[in-house]
């Protein structure tokens, strides 16, 4: 870790997963399992890739050490967050890996990226603009809802900047699964994987990860139902316990 990075007097410094260091605003939205979740189910590529909606930066630093890109070009469209994610990469010694753009999403080109990438990433707002009791911290409003961007807004931007045949990867609500799928349909994104997360056997998913591919035809696998935690317990499930092993959820579309 770069010595000199000290958090400021509305941020916190906290270690997470695969030995990162993490500047977070203590206002805003933290590093929680979506975003980890997010890193494993993505599948590795050769060629740099692309964080949608970045935030602290955290999704595309987990792909980095995990080796699913080689290089990430992460957006972000709150300048004070697209300052943490460069002093996050300098923190990490992730600099020369990581291009920050401090821009709407509406508006990433691939002259940004300096091309059509293989493989994006993004965790968006999973609510509508309008929806639910607003927070008072307008970092979190923008982290949640569709104030910079609908679904279908970044599902356009990824087909924007996705080669033929690239990957679309997300992590995304249940309830606004259909929503999702108009917008990739509608982007030429087609859903191909798919995996529902359940906190544990009692309850309703919690999330959804979802792949498209760009100028694909329909054929949508689904894996068996992710378990987060063992019933009636906060232990992790053998299969949560292998993915933070792993950073991936291949063996979920196994047959077993």
């Amino acid at each position: 870790m770069e010595s000199g990075i000290l958090p400021l007097s509305d941020e916190r410094l906290d270690k997470i997963n695969e030995d990162l260091s993490l500047l977070q605003l203590k206002e805003g939205l933290t590093f929680g399992t979506d975003a980890y979740l997010l890193a494993a189910f993505t599948r590795p590529q050769r060629t740099p890739g692309a964080d949608l909606g970045s935030g602290t930066g955290v999704a595309s630093f987990l792909c980095l050490v995990k080796n699913k890109f080689p290089h990430m070009h992460a957006f972000e469209v709150q300048p004070r967050f697209a300052d943490l994610i460069e002093r996050n990469a300098r923190l990490n010694r992730l600099s020369e890996k990581v291009t920050v753009h401090s821009k709407d999403i509406r508006c990433a080109t691939p002259q940004d990226t300096g091309g059509w990438l293989s493989g994006i990433i993004s965790n968006p707002p999973y609510m509508k603009a309008a929806s639910g009791f607003e927070n008072a911290s307008d970092a979190k409003n923008i982290a949640r809802r569709e104030i910079f961007g609908t679904i279908k807004d970044f599902c356009s931007s990824a087909a924007a900047l996705l080669k033929h045949g690239g990957l679309f990867t997300v992590v995304y609500q249940p309830q606004r699964l259909a929503d999702l799928f108009y917008a990739m349909r509608s982007c030429d994104l087609e859903p191909k994987r798919i995996v529902l997360v359940y906190p544990d056997t009692a309850s309703a998913p919690s999330l959804v990860l979802a792949e498209a591919k760009k100028g694909a035809s329909s054929s949508l696998v689904w894996a068996r139902p992710l378990i987060i935690y063992n019933a009636g317990t906060r232990t992790y499930t053998e299969d949560m316990d292998r993915i933070y092993e792993t950073c991936s959820m291949d063996f979920l579309f196994e047959r077993r």
